[in-house]
């Protein structure tokens, strides 16, 4: 069978109409597009010229608000220095009990023994708080420089407890037992068990 031109170019019209037909009936039969609703304008131009006035307000306090987010974070930075920095409860109370040692000796005082060493517990929401006592025999003059040496550590220190009670000796040395404090950070806190846990 031997195709001759115009045999092709009708073949080729006949597919060809096909095939916009059925793009058409797609288009218009299948797929129908809705028209979109018009919306009036809610607000008028004056209204509008506010509102961009009082984003553009906003928008110049933005550089403002950043640099005093800076100086915020790097005062914090500059107090959260005296955090004790440890991975595990038992570091930390270990580093306290070095602060102490270390300004104990440097006043003359054997503070080698500790008496316990607390638990962490929640110091606001942020921070922990680990405390150690400690016992040890010295002159209430070396106390009152002992004391004074762990108040200029860098360290955030605070005394939860301290007693003081006169000896018998004639070189009227006192026994001292010193409970100290210092802030770790959050993660260092134990989670709080929940009511009906085991």
């Amino acid at each position: 069978m031997t195709l001759t031109m115009g045999a092709i170019d009708r073949r080729t019209v006949l597919v060809l109409a096909g095939g916009v037909a059925a793009v058409l009936l797609l288009r218009f039969g299948v797929y129908r597009d809705t028209p979109a609703a018009v919306v009036a304008a809610s607000e008028s131009i004056p209204v509008a010229e506010r509102r961009l006035e009082r984003m553009r307000q906003v928008a110049a306090t933005v550089p403002g608000k950043e640099t005093v987010l800076k100086q915020a974070r790097a005062e914090l930075q500059a107090r959260e220095a005296g955090i004790l920095n440890a991975d595990t409860a038992a570091q930390a109370g270990a580093q306290l009990l070095d602060v102490i040692r270390r300004a104990a000796m440097v006043n003359g005082i054997d503070a080698r023994g500790a008496e316990e060493v607390n638990r962490i517990k929640p110091l606001a929401k942020d921070y922990g708080e680990v405390s150690v006592t400690v016992t040890f025999v010295c002159a209430i003059e070396q106390l009152v420089n002992f004391l004074a040496a762990l108040a200029n550590e860098p360290q955030i220190l605070a005394t939860n407890e301290i007693s003081v009670s006169g000896g018998n000796d004639k070189n009227k040395y006192v026994q001292v037992r010193l409970s100290l404090s210092g802030v770790v950070a959050k993660k260092l806190v134990p989670a709080r068990r929940t009511e009906g846990a085991f």
